[in-house]
C-alpha cells in the first residue's frame, strides 16, 4: 500500500503523538518535549493539519498556522511585502525515521503551499540554525531564506540560538512578478 497524505482528523492525534515521540527521541524535535503534545500539535492558530499514513502508521505530519504579519520579525514582514494581514506559516513538520527518504516532507510542504495559495496568503517558516537536515530540505524545495534573528527560547543554556526565516517558492515568485499595470505602461 502506498503512503497517503490526507487531512489530519481527531482520530489521528494519538498516532501523531506517538510519531512525534519517535522523532523527539531520534532528533530532539521538538527541543523540549511539550507537557501536552496533543495541544502542541494543535496550536490555537492552526488552520489545518495533514498526515502521511503508511498502512495504519502515521509517518509524517505538517500544519498550516495563520499569523498576522504585524507579529512577524520586521525583516520577514519586509521580505514578504506586508506589515499587516494574514500570513501562513508551516508548523509541526516532521517525518519519522521509518518514513524518511521517500519525499514525504517535500510532499507535505507542497500540500501546505497549495492550501496557502488557495487562501491567497503568503507562506513562511522558521527553522533553528542547528536544523541542518531541515534547512537542506527547504532549500532543495526552493524555499528562500530572507532573514535570520536570535531566539532566546531555543537554548536553555542562555545562549541565543539563530533562527532562520524562509519564504515559500510561490511567495517568492509573487514577490518578483512584475505588476501588470506597469507592464502596460511601457
Amino acid at each position: 500500500m502506498s503512503p497517503l497524505i490526507r487531512s489530519r482528523t481527531i482520530k489521528d492525534l494519538r498516532a501523531c503523538i506517538d510519531a512525534l515521540a519517535t522523532v523527539h527521541a531520534c532528533d530532539r524535535y521538538p527541543v523540549d518535549w511539550p507537557a501536552d503534545p496533543g495541544r502542541w500539535l494543535t496550536p490555537s492558530n492552526l488552520v489545518q493539519a495533514w498526515v502521511v499514513v503508511e498502512g495504519s502508521d502515521v509517518v509524517g505530519h505538517v500544519g498550516l498556522s495563520q499569523l498576522d504579519a504585524a507579529t512577524l520579525e520586521p525583516p520577514l514582514a519586509q521580505a514578504i511585502g506586508t506589515s499587516a494581514g494574514p500570513v501562513g506559516s508551516i508548523t509541526r513538520l516532521f517525518v519519522t525515521p521509518q518514513g524518511r527518504g521517500y519525499g514525504h516532507a517535500t510532499r507535505l510542504l507542497d500540500v501546505v503551499g497549495k492550501k496557502a495559495a488557495d487562501l491567497g496568503i503568503p507562506l513562511v517558516l522558521d527553522v533553528s540554525d542547528d536544523g541542518h537536515a531541515a534547512i537542506a530540505l527547504y532549500e532543495r524545495a526552493g524555499w528562500q531564506r530572507v532573514a535570520s534573528a536570535r531566539a532566546e527560547w531555543l537554548n536553555a543554556a542562555g545562549e541565543n540560538a539563530l533562527l532562520h526565516y524562509y519564504m515559500s517558492p510561490e511567495t517568492t515568485r509573487k514577490q518578483h512578478r512584475p505588476d501588470p499595470r506597469l507592464e502596460r505602461q511601457r
